[in-house]
């Protein structure tokens, strides 16, 4: 029985393109090795992310793009008085909470499952057997999966922030105090989420379960958020103002837009600070006569100016980066020895 095979020119058996033409092939990134594993284990996760980030980053697109052509009917950048009565804030706001549950959810269902579906189902053992070794796998895994977050969560955060900066100045659309704003924009919701993330992933690696990993990764998601709501105005320098010409209603403290009030008492005659719900009487009459009793002769206020808003961001994203690098090398550290 006769076999064909195919020859080149010389007629011996064709073989694989080699030089310029296998060059040409192989031109282009690619992904090889652990890299390419960890992305091909978790690319369902990722690419759901990074679609997930490039809707989030077309609405806010368009929606900054209705407001701009409002403003402009305002006479922005030099708005007009009056352009806050018509003005819709409504998906600004909406846009800046479903950014503030970004740390929970990505937390919960890329951080948790990481290496507690591995170590669940058996995987983590039969890396173990590899050549590659536990580091370079757990190092893999955690870049990879970071760097898909870092990139997700910065568009976002960027895209947010472009849409917000015409109105920041005002407190009618959004106080930047609150955390709608504050951990929506500039740095704070990548370090918060990737601060969630690897903590999740520490979780996972610890209890070897995904669901039980998962609901954990949620008390401590939430927890971070209380802890982080109570520090975060802790972060600015208050400045103080305070007044001698009584209490009444002209008598206030003129202070600068948006400026958040931290505090704010009565002053007294011999310089003590007093309550100011310390005479919060029933008649006018009868709070005046405690004022005077008390020797109160004006204000003690303390306040954050908005100017100080991108130093507290860029402060707290550094406590919460150095803590995510901490959290990283313990489980770099920990799986080494104890991971399998």
């Amino acid at each position: 029985m006769s076999t064909m095979t195919s020859t080149g020119s010389t007629g011996g058996p064709a073989s694989a393109p080699s030089g310029p033409a296998r060059t040409k092939a192989g031109r282009g990134p690619h992904l090889s090795g652990m890299n390419w594993l960890v992305w091909r284990q978790h690319r369902a996760a990722c690419w759901t992310l990074l679609a997930t980030a490039a809707v989030t980053v077309a609405g806010i697109v368009y929606g900054r793009h209705r407001m701009v052509t409002y403003l402009e009917g305002h006479g922005w950048p030099d708005l007009q008085s009056g352009w806050e009565q018509g003005f819709d804030q409504g998906p600004l706001n909406m846009a800046a909470q479903l950014l503030g549950f970004a740390p929970l959810l990505i937390g919960v269902f890329m951080g948790a499952p990481l290496l507690a579906g591995d170590l669940e189902s058996g995987t983590a053992k039969l890396v173990n057997a590899q050549s590659a070794g536990r580091v370079r796998w757990l190092a893999t895994k955690l870049g990879v999966t970071t760097l898909v977050v870092a990139v997700c969560t910065t568009a976002a955060s960027v895209a947010f922030t472009w849409w917000w900066s015409p109105v920041k100045s005002s407190s009618y659309v959004m106080s930047w105090a609150d955390a709608s704003a504050f951990d929506s924009s500039g740095p704070v919701p990548v370090a918060l989420t990737l601060f969630t993330v690897v903590g999740g992933v520490a979780i996972g690696m610890l209890l070897r379960r995904t669901l039980l990993s998962m609901a954990v990764t949620f008390g401590f998601a939430v927890a971070v958020q209380i802890v982080w709501s109570h520090f975060r105005m802790a972060l600015g320098d208050a400045v103080t103002v305070t007044t001698g010409n009584g209490v009444g209603d002209e008598a206030f403290p003129k202070l600068p837009d948006s400026a958040h009030v931290v505090d704010q008492s009565y002053l007294t005659a011999s310089g003590d600070l007093i309550g100011w719900g310390s005479c919060a009487e029933a008649t006018e009459k009868a709070a005046t006569a405690c004022l005077e009793k008390a020797q109160v002769v004006g204000w003690h206020v303390e306040y954050l100016p908005l100017s100080q808003m991108s130093s507290m961001q860029w402060l707290g994203s550094s406590i919460l980066l150095a803590l995510t690098a901490c959290i990283a090398a313990f489980v770099i550290l920990w799986g080494r020895k104890r991971l399998v």
